[in-house]
């Protein structure tokens, strides 16, 4: 795995400067994907549960998790399973559940590419430098970023003066970048070149490109394009430059993969694209992405739940102001009944 694989599985994983070099009890377990299955049924087949330990000198994937997606594709009607360990809610490990029925739509990805192509040896040597300052930003609790100009600056100064860099990088090299994320073979190099080109000086040049990584069979370069594209949305509008138009097509089928970053993900670019209303969208919205969406809503952390939440409150007609008011009252399944119908 390379440095930038491990920075980013650093984040999703065992993390938190409170967990440091010591057990982390798992808090949450969640599901993703059951429609004809109960979670009840699907729990009964783990291996573990809440208040079981995991260890951050573990090496590699933690037996449990193996263990438990066989169970799991043993019941009856299940296809596959997929565990993924996350942290972190108040300290505690989350474990998310991802269910893939027999017979359920389940988004696929192309084909990996077999080009020779290669990024230059400077934004290789960025891209570590990067993961390795995120690394330690993670550890110091120190993830705070500048969105407005549609491209993350981190304030930890050793990961702001690496994005320095990939502003010019991402001028220098477009054409190359480009040719990477569509072309080549090396999976990290894809992701790494995902990355950048997200701090490119023409927004929206980019787009079709980050909407193309999107279904790239490496989970890191749909992530690293997904959040492009994510920062991209929520860029501050300046005079003369329009915030670029992002597809929401591509995020709606994420909503359904059998990988819970792009769910993630996915409902973050969605919450953020749907601000406008956008009566089509909302639309598409109700008709492709109800369960995946009100599943999402229901999961027991917060910052995970919510973007599903304000999706399903804007399908429904609710203003924002009213939907966190029901959110704060512990009354999800008012919103999720209300989009449903």
């Amino acid at each position: 795995m390379t440095i930038l694989a491990r920075a980013l599985a650093a984040c999703a994983l065992l993390a938190a400067p409170a967990a440091a070099q010591q057990a982390i009890p798992i808090g949450i377990i969640d599901f993703y994907g059951l429609r004809e299955v109960s979670a009840d049924r699907a729990r009964a087949a783990l291996t573990f549960k809440e208040g079981d330990t995991v260890s951050d000198a573990d090496e590699g994937r933690p037996a449990f998790l193996a263990a438990s997606e066989a169970r799991l594709a043993a019941l009856p009607g299940v296809a596959k399973a997929r565990l993924e360990l996350v942290c972190c809610d108040n300290g505690r490990a989350i474990v998310y559940v991802g269910i893939e029925e027999r017979g359920s739509d389940v988004v696929t990805f192309r084909s990996a590419p077999d080009g020779n192509a290669r990024l230059a040896p400077d934004i290789v040597a960025a891209g570590e430098e990067f993961s390795k300052a995120l690394t330690q930003a993670v550890e110091r609790g120190d993830a705070v970023e500048d969105r407005s100009r549609g491209h993350a600056l981190n304030h930890d100064p050793a990961m702001r003066a690496v994005q320095d860099r990939f502003v010019l990088y991402a001028e220098r090299d477009l054409s190359k970048l480009r040719q990477v994320l569509r072309t080549s073979s090396h999976r990290d190099e894809r992701a790494l070149a995902a990355q950048v080109l997200g701090y490119a000086p023409d927004k929206a040049a980019v787009v079709d490109d980050l909407a193309y990584g999107l279904s790239d069979p490496y989970q890191l370069v749909r992530n690293n394009a997904m959040r492009a594209l994510l920062v991209i949305a929520e860029m501050a509008p300046r005079p003369g430059h329009e915030a670029p138009s992002i597809p929401a097509k591509p995020f709606i089928a994420l909503l359904n993969s059998p990988v819970w970053s792009d769910r993630n993900k996915a409902s973050s670019a969605l919450e953020a694209l749907t601000r406008h209303r956008d009566p089509a969208l909302l639309d598409a919205l109700k008709r492709q992405a109800i369960p995946a969406l009100a599943e999402m809503a229901r999961w027991k952390s917060d910052g995970h739940a919510q973007p599903g939440f304000l999706v399903l409150a804007r399908i429904a007609n609710y203003s924002d102001a009213a939907a966190l008011d029901l959110w704060k009252q512990n009354q999800r399944e008012v919103v999720i009944r209300a989009a449903t119908r």
